[in-house]
C-alpha cells in the first residue's frame, strides 16, 4: 500500500510540475469538468496526463518484463537488452523512418514491436540450436550476439543517413513528452496481455530458480514455462520500447529493489517491479523538468544518471546475486 501511495503521489506530482506550472485546482478540475477554453487544464489535458499515462504503462510494462527476464535467464543482470529487444526495436524503427517514411509515435509502435518480436524470436531460435535446448546460458550469449549484430547495422545506416538519424535520435534517446492518450490505448491491449502473462509464470519462475532439473523433477514442461515468459517479455518491453524509447536501468534495477523488500519469491517480487517501475520513471520524469529550465532533460537521460550508481550500492551491498 505504501507504494501505491508513493505511485500516486508521483503522479500527482507528474501533472503538476513543469516548465509552466499549473493550479492543483486545475488538474482537478480537468478531471471533473474540463474545458478546453483554459489554459491550465489544456495544458494538463494535452500534455502532462498523457505524458503521466506512457510513463505509468511503460514502467509498469518494464519493471515486469525485467523481474520475468531475470528469472527466466537466471541471471540477475538481464535487463531488456538481453534478448535482443531493445536492438531489435531500434532496428525496425530505423528501417520505418528510413524505408517507410513513418513520422508518427503510432507508427513507431509498430515498428518496434514486430521489431522487437523478432528479435526475441531469434534469439530462442538460436539458442534452441543443438542437443541442451535453449539454457540460460546460451539464450544469453545468443541475446549478446544477436543485439551487437543489430546494433552495428543499425549504426551503419545511421552513420550514412543524416535525415534518418535526425528522426530516429528523438526516439533513441528515451522521453515521455508528446505521447499522446490514443497511442497509450494502442499499447494497452499488448500491455495487458504480457502483464497476465507475467502474472501467470510467476509460480513457474520460482521452480524454475531452483534449477533445470528440480523443475522436470516437478513436472514442469520446461518448454512451455519459458515460451510463456519469453512471449510476456517480448509484449512488455517490445510495447514499452515502442512508446517510450529505450530506458536504460528500469527493467534491470527496480526487480532487485523489489527483491530487497519481498525477498525471493516472484509472487511478490513480480506485483512490487510492477509498482517500483513506473515510480522510478515517474521521478526521473520530474527530476528531468526541473534541473535544466526552461529545458528539460529526457528521461531516458535521468534514469541512466540515476540508476547507475544505486545498482552498484546494489552490488556492493552483495544484494544482487541472490536472485
Amino acid at each position: 500500500m505504501a507504494a501505491l501511495g508513493v505511485l500516486t503521489a508521483l503522479s500527482v506530482l507528474g501533472v503538476w510540475v513543469g516548465s509552466d506550472p499549473v493550479p492543483l485546482r486545475a488538474v482537478w478540475e480537468t478531471v471533473v469538468r474540463y474545458d478546453d477554453t483554459n489554459a491550465d487544464q489544456l495544458i494538463v489535458a494535452t500534455m502532462r496526463l498523457p505524458r503521466i499515462v506512457v510513463g505509468l504503462l511503460a514502467g509498469a510494462a518494464l519493471g515486469l518484463a525485467g523481474a520475468v527476464m531475470q528469472g527466466l535467464a537466471r541471471n540477475p543482470l538481464a535487463d531488456p537488452g538481453i534478448l535482443g529487444v531493445n536492438a531489435g526495436a531500434s532496428l525496425a524503427m530505423m528501417c520505418g523512418i528510413g524505408v517507410f517514411d513513418v513520422t508518427t509515435f503510432d507508427g513507431y509502435l509498430w515498428f518496434g514491436f514486430a521489431g522487437a518480436a523478432l528479435a526475441a524470436l531469434l534469439v530462442h531460435r538460436v539458442a534452441s540450436l543443438g542437443g541442451s535446448g535453449a539454457t540460460p546460458v546460451k539464450l544469453v550469449l545468443a541475446g549478446a550476439a544477436v543485439s551487437t549484430a543489430f546494433g552495428s547495422l543499425t549504426t551503419a545506416v545511421l552513420l550514412t543517413r543524416t535525415e534518418v538519424f535526425d528522426q530516429f535520435r528523438f526516439w533513441q534517446v528515451g522521453s515521455l513528452a508528446n505521447r499522446s492518450l490514443g497511442l497509450s490505448a494502442q499499447a494497452v491491449p499488448f500491455l495487458v496481455v504480457g502483464g497476465l502473462l507475467a502474472l501467470i509464470s510467476r509460480r513457474l519462475l520460482n521452480v524454475l530458480a531452483l534449477g533445470d532439473d528440480v523443475a522436470r523433477g516437478l513436472g514442469v514442461n520446461l518448454g512451455v514455462a519459458q515460451g510463456i515468459a519469453a512471449v510476456a517479455v517480448v509484449l512488455l518491453c517490445g510495447t514499452a520500447t515502442a512508446i517510450a524509447g529505450p530506458l536504460a536501468f528500469v527493467g534491470l534495477a527496480v526487480p532487485h529493489a523489489a527483491r530487497l523488500i519481498a525477498g525471493p519469491d516472484y509472487r511478490w517480487i513480480l506485483p512490487y517491479s510492477a509498482v517500483l517501475a513506473p515510480a522510478l520513471l515517474l521521478s526521473a520524469d520530474v527530476i528531468g523538468r526541473v534541473v535544466a529550465p526552461p529545458g528539460e532533460v529526457q528521461v531516458g537521460v535521468v534514469t541512466a544518471v540515476v540508476g547507475a550508481p544505486v545498482l552498484v550500492l546494489l552490488v556492493r551491498r552483495g544484494k544482487l546475486v541472490r536472485s
